[in-house]
C-alpha cells in the first residue's frame, strides 16, 4: 500500500473487525456460563465440554467449506442476476475477485502482507457461526449425545445459516432483490434460523425425564446456579456490541456506488451497503435491550431467568431494522417481541410437549421471526439495500422493504432453512440410535458417564502396561 490514506483505511478496517471478533468471543463465554448455570449439577461438565468442542468443529468446517458457501450462492438456484464483481466486493486486494478466493487458497496458507482484511472478516463471520450453534446447544442440554450435537453444530454453523446469509445477508442476495428482505443485525439470519433448527431437533429429541407429569402438565426445572445464568447473559449482552459492529462495514466510499463519479462519500454502512452509523445503532441497541428487560420483568412477574433472557429477546426482535428505526421504535418493538415470545413458549410447551431447556427457541427463534415481520410494516417502502438507491448494475433492481417479503423471509429463515433441516437431521440420527443418551445415563448424569469412561480407559492402560 503506497497511498497513506488507503493504508490507514485498510489498517483501520482490519483492526475494527479484529476488535469485533474479540468482543464476540464473549458471547460464547456467556453461553457456556449460561448453559452450565441452567443445567443440573450432574450434567455440568458435559454441558461445558459440548460448548467447548463446537469451537474446533465449526471453525475447521467453516474454513473448509462454510465461507465458500456464503460467496458462492447469493443468487440461489439462479433466481436473480448477480451484481458481484471486483468493484462491488466488500473485500478487495490485489487478487482477482472470485468466490473461490475467499476459501483456503494458496493466498491464505501463509503470511500474506498484501492481505489485511480477509482473515479478520472471515473470523467475524466464524463467530456468527459459533453463535448459531450455541443457540441450538442451550435448548437441547441434558439429553443429547456428544456425537449428535457435533453433527448438528456443523450443520447449523457451517451449512444452513451460511446459506441463509448468502441469500438474505449478502449485498448480492436474491432475497434482497426479489423479496425486499432486510435484516441488518440478523433477527432472522442468525437467530430465527437457529431457533427454528433447535425446535426441529426438539420435536424428535423429546423432553427431559421428569419434565412432564403423568397428566402431561409441564414441571419447571429452573436454573441450578442463577448467578452463572445472570453473568452469562450479561456477557452475551456485552459480546452483542461486537456482533452489531461486525454487521457493519466501518468505512466505505459510496460515491461511485451511488453514481457520483469523481466524488467520494465515505461512511459506515450495514452489511447491505446502506449508510448507517455506530452512534445510531448504539441508541437502538440500548433502547431495545431496555424495552426487552422491562417487558420481561412485567410479563414474567419478576422472574430473574426470563427477565434477563428477555433483554436479549428485545435486542433480537429489533435487530432486523435497528439500522433505520427511531430509538423509541426500537424500544417498543423489543417489548412487543418479548411478550409474544414468552406467551408462545408456554403455549408450545403445553400443546406439543416441547422441552426447550433455556427458552432458546423463544428468545432467538420466535423473537427473530416476529422482528422480521414487524420490520416489514415499520420500514415498508424503505430501500432493502444501498444498491437499490444508487447506480443499477446490469439492469438489476432491488425490491423495497415490504410486509409480504419480510414474512416470506421469516418463513424461509425459521422454517425452510431452520426447522425443516433440524428435524430431518435429528430424525436420521435418531434412526441410527445416535441422537439421545440412554435413560439410565440421563438419570445418573452425563458427568457420571464421562467419569466411568475415564476410569475404563485408565484400567485398560494399566492392564496394557503390566
Amino acid at each position: 500500500m503506497t497511498d497513506q490514506l488507503a493504508a490507514l483505511t485498510t489498517i483501520f478496517t482490519e483492526f475494527y473487525y479484529w476488535v469485533t471478533v474479540v468482543l464476540m468471543f464473549l458471547i460464547h463465554v456467556g453461553f457456556c456460563m449460561y448453559e452450565v448455570g441452567a443445567s443440573r449439577y450432574k450434567h455440568h461438565q458435559h454441558t461445558l465440554m459440548k460448548n467447548t468442542m463446537l469451537i474446533p468443529l465449526v471453525t475447521v468446517t467453516w474454513f473448509l467449506f462454510g465461507w465458500w458457501i456464503y460467496w458462492a450462492f447469493p443468487t440461489g438456484p439462479g433466481l436473480a442476476p448477480s451484481i458481484m464483481n471486483e468493484s462491488t466486493a466488500l473485500i478487495t486486494d490485489d487478487s482477482a475477485f472470485s468466490a473461490t478466493w475467499y476459501t483456503a487458497t494458496s493466498e491464505l496458507m501463509a503470511v500474506n502482507l498484501g492481505d489485511h482484511i480477509s482473515g479478520v472478516f472471515w473470523a467475524a463471520f466464524l463467530l456468527f457461526s459459533w453463535t448459531a450453534a450455541s443457540i441450538v446447544s442451550g435448548a437441547i442440554i441434558e439429553r443429547i449425545t456428544t456425537f449428535a450435537f457435533g453433527i448438528l453444530a456443523i450443520a447449523i454453523g457451517s451449512v444452513f445459516w451460511t446459506i441463509d446469509a448468502a441469500w438474505g445477508w449478502h449485498f448480492d442476495g436474491w432475497m434482497l432483490k426479489l423479496l425486499g428482505y432486510h435484516d441488518a443485525y440478523a433477527s432472522g439470519v442468525i437467530h430465527a434460523i437457529a431457533g427454528g433448527f433447535a425446535l426441529g431437533v426438539l420435536v424428535v429429541l423429546g423432553p427431559r425425564i421428569g419434565k412432564f407429569s403423568s397428566s402431561g402438565e409441564p414441571r419447571n426445572i429452573g436454573p441450578r446456579n442463577p448467578w452463572l445464568v445472570t453473568i452469562g447473559l450479561f456477557l452475551i449482552y456485552t459480546g452483542f456490541w461486537g456482533f452489531y459492529a461486525a454487521c457493519n462495514i466501518p468505512i466505505f466510499d459510496l460515491g461511485p456506488e451511488y453514481g457520483m463519479e469523481g466524488i467520494s462519500y465515505w461512511t459506515a454502512t450495514n452489511i447491505y451497503v446502506t449508510p448507517t452509523t455506530l452512534s445510531g445503532i448504539t441508541f437502538n441497541f440500548l433502547m431495545s435491550l431496555s424495552g426487552g428487560l422491562l417487558a420481561g420483568y412485567w410479563i414474567a412477574k419478576g422472574d430473574p431467568f426470563w427477565t434477563y433472557s428477555s433483554g436479549l429477546a428485545g435486542i433480537i426482535c429489533a435487530s432486523a431494522g435497528n439500522d433505520l428505526y427511531h430509538p423509541i421504535q426500537a424500544m417498543i418493538i423489543g417489548m412487543i417481541g418479548v411478550v409474544i415470545s414468552y406467551k408462545l413458549h408456554y403455549w408450545v410447551e403445553r400443546k406439543f410437549k416441547i422441552d426447550d431447556a433455556v427458552g432458546a427457541v423463544a428468545v432467538h427463534g420466535y423473537a427473530g421471526f416476529i422482528g422480521l415481520v414487524i420490520c416489514g410494516f415499520v420500514l415498508n417502502g424503505y430501500p432493502s439495500s444501498g444498491y437499490s438507491v444508487g447506480a443499477m448494475w446490469d439492469g438489476t433492481t432491488y425490491a423495497s422493504i415490504n410486509p409480504l417479503g419480510q414474512f416470506l423471509g421469516a418463513i424461509i429463515m425459521f422454517g425452510v432453512l431452520g426447522m425443516l433441516p433440524g428435524y430431518v437431521i435429528a430424525k436420521v440420527l435418531h434412526g441410527m440410535g445416535k441422537l439421545r443418551i440412554p435413560r439410565e445415563v440421563e438419570i445418573a448424569g452425563l458427568d457420571y458417564e464421562m467419569m466411568e469412561d475415564a476410569k475404563s480407559d485408565e484400567k485398560a492402560v494399566s492392564s496394557a502396561t503390566r
